[in-house]
């Protein structure tokens, strides 16, 4: 048994007041639960540098503990590498930024609420006041896996005085690939609603079991109220779809809204560029057959990372977009490895 409890990793569960989150458009919980991993020489007294996980769509940080049969969890892996000598010590917290619509994207919007403040101006003072963190960009990273590695990338971009290491598993990018396809579907579902996003989205919530069918629908929502949120409306219609419900055509003015997230056209911009060029480790990864074709925008942002002279590590391996966790034993040393003192 001894030996047993010398293997469970360190976890607390801290509840974060959530002040930014007050008042909310989606009456969310301002308060949330954020997991936060302690390495095993976190004693009282040594200092240690703070790795931010972040969650993929649908998901929170609480997700990272999800059990599955034969696979460790990701708190145990990290634990494992670390005690095997296999990646430095560093706190990793594991924030919750969920919505009522499946996720925030980790932006500020006025039909979610501000998720990327919430993160940078509330999550950090907090970790940093509760723990004894190496409170400096120099020692602080950020990671995720698609929702998640979309979020970790763009505010490595937007926050370089946050993060001096980003990791990127599987993220959004290359919008017109990777969402685009799934409109017709979505529009199909809206069509069943009668075209009211109110419709389906009520029967969604009340339902105990939901059809995977309608998911694109949901996706797309979510998305809208990331990028073209629509503030003179009440959730949950309160964002411009990208698409014509009819044609399922694109609405020009909406698309160029949801571009310009798009870490391919954000790349584009000099003061981007220069903040992923100012990173100590940049870590992108997809799986070589993701069903959201985000291999090929990961392809296309190497590449123009390559052209920017902008180093980075970069790797393709053969797998799909779903359960590929296990890739954080690539990412997470790497990141450590980077941030320690």
């Amino acid at each position: 048994m001894a030996g047993d409890e010398r293997q469970r990793p360190n976890l607390v569960f801290e509840t974060v007041p959530g002040r930014t989150l007050q008042d909310n458009p989606l009456r969310d919980p301002a308060s949330r639960i954020m997991p936060v991993y302690l390495p095993p020489g976190y004693d009282g007294t040594k200092r240690f540098p703070v790795i931010y996980l972040l969650a993929g769509f649908a998901s929170t940080g609480v997700s990272f503990m999800n059990f599955s049969f034969g696979r460790p969890t990701v708190p145990e892996m990290v634990d494992t590498m670390i005690r095997e000598g296999a990646m430095q010590e560093a706190i990793v917290a594991m924030p919750d930024c969920m919505t009522r619509y499946g996720g925030s994207q980790y932006v500020d919007s006025t039909a979610t609420g501000p998720y990327e403040t919430y993160l940078t101006e509330e999550i950090i003072p907090f970790v940093d006041n509760r723990f004894l963190t190496l409170a400096d960009n120099r020692h602080r990273a950020i990671a995720g896996k698609s929702s998640g590695g979309f979020g970790a990338l763009r505010l490595g971009m937007r926050h370089p005085g946050l993060f001096s290491a980003v990791a990127c598993h599987s993220g959004d990018m290359g919008f017109e690939l990777c969402y685009r396809p799934n409109f017709p579907a979505a529009a199909r579902t809206l069509e069943r609603h009668g075209g009211s996003i109110a419709s389906f989205f009520g029967n969604w919530e009340s339902l105990d079991k939901k059809p995977r069918g309608e998911f694109a629908l949901l996706d797309a929502m979510a998305m809208a109220a990331a990028y073209s949120p629509d503030p003179s409306k009440l959730p949950p219609e309160n964002m411009h779809l990208p698409f014509d419900i009819r044609t399922c055509d694109l609405v020009p003015e909406v698309w160029e809204r949801w571009l310009e997230f798009d870490p391919l056209v954000m790349i584009g911009q000099e003061h981007h560029r220069e903040a992923l060029g100012s990173l100590g480790a940049l870590f992108l990864d997809c799986g070589s057959q993701d069903e959201y074709n985000l291999q090929f925008g990961l392809r296309k942002f190497s590449d123009r990372l390559t052209s920017a002279g902008i180093g980075h590590c970069c790797e393709e391996f053969p797998d799909t977009h779903a359960d590929t966790s296990y890739r954080y034993r690539r990412s997470l040393p790497l990141l450590a490895a980077s941030i320690a003192p």
